[in-house]
């Protein structure tokens, strides 16, 4: 069984983008070197959207990832940084990677906010389109 994980994120002004490009790739990075990552891959959406989705071998594993730096550090960011933000976790019996179709379904029906600080309508109710499924849009690092 594997846990993936599927986050959306919205930066609420282009001027933050430098700062969350730095912190997205470190902590990307970071995830692919994680002990208990199985794959990660990121996708650039339109209208400043960020979606992020991994596989871990456990709660556990995913939890000592979000907390350890560079990532928990990054999050506490997010909170001025982004104006939509959410997140859903599942197991499947693979450790494959959904498709982008599918995680975005998953975050519609099983996901939540997170906490922003600016948030907008779309954000509380996690209702957004699908993402852009580009091959030039998406980085897969493990």
């Amino acid at each position: 069984m594997a846990l993936i994980s599927i986050t959306r994120l919205r930066v609420r002004r282009w001027w933050y983008l430098p700062q969350f490009f730095f912190e997205a790739l470190r902590s990307a990075k970071q995830a692919a070197a994680a002990e208990g990552n199985l794959h990660t891959a990121l996708l650039r959406d339109r209208h400043l959207t960020f979606w992020t989705s991994t596989s871990w071998t456990s709660e556990a594993a995913m939890k000592a990832f979000m907390h350890a730096k560079p990532h928990g550090p990054a999050m506490r960011k997010l909170l001025t940084w982004c104006d939509e933000a959410s997140l859903v976790h599942w197991t499947q019996g693979g450790a494959d990677l959904p498709p982008w179709d599918e995680a975005h379904r998953r975050l519609q029906t099983e996901g939540r906010p997170s906490k922003v600080r600016y948030p907008t309508p779309a954000h509380g109710s996690v209702l957004f389109p699908p993402p852009t499924s580009s091959a030039s849009a998406q980085s897969r690092l493990k």
